[in-house]
């Protein structure tokens, strides 16, 4: 709902939620193949993965935006996007997989499945969400944009500022 209130529309919050299965999924190989159990520490290593992963998201579908506002079509949005938020992904999530790498040494028992976690959880999630968030982002907006041609609406006539109407009059200015 946060989500649905900071993009103003449906699209881009479910966008942003569709990389947080496959981070749970790579967090799950990880704890399986090293034979570690899901705890509490790995569950808390889980909350951490989401919430990274979900930030990851925004930002890439946040820039698209900004780039739609350019009337700019989804693909090409997601093409800008990407590159450029390339590199503030790749740091998060690579200051996050060292502390967890870190946090691996001696006597780490009982935090490691918190770490195991998060590594497994974040080495496939970077990668997929560089490919899944925006082909998913490209395919629901072309959907959107068929949908509301059925239904007889402009295409992207919830997106973006509306420019003021003409057949208003406006307000005398005191100057």
């Amino acid at each position: 709902m946060v989500l649905g209130a900071q993009f103003n529309s449906f699209l881009p919050p479910v966008t942003v939620l569709t990389i947080l299965p496959l981070s749970v999924a790579g967090a799950a190989f990880a704890l399986l193949a090293t034979g570690s159990t899901l705890n509490i520490f790995s569950m808390v290593g889980l909350l951490l993965l989401m919430g990274i992963v979900k930030k990851n998201s925004i930002i890439l579908v946040d820039y698209a935006l900004q780039e739609r506002e350019r009337r700019e079509d989804a693909f090409q949005a997601m093409l800008r996007a990407g590159p450029v938020r390339l590199r503030p992904i790749l740091m998060t999530s690579t200051a996050t997989i060292m502390a967890a790498v870190l946090a691996l040494g001696a006597g780490s028992e009982t935090r490691a499945p918190m770490s195991i976690a998060e590594l497994g959880g974040l080495s496939v999630s970077t990668v997929l969400s560089l490919l899944v968030v925006p082909a998913f982002y490209v395919m629901a907006d072309r959907m959107k944009t068929r949908l509301g041609a059925r239904l007889g609406k402009k295409p992207d006539a919830e997106s973006g500022p509306h420019p003021p109407r003409t057949d208003e009059p406006r307000p005398a200015t005191h100057g």
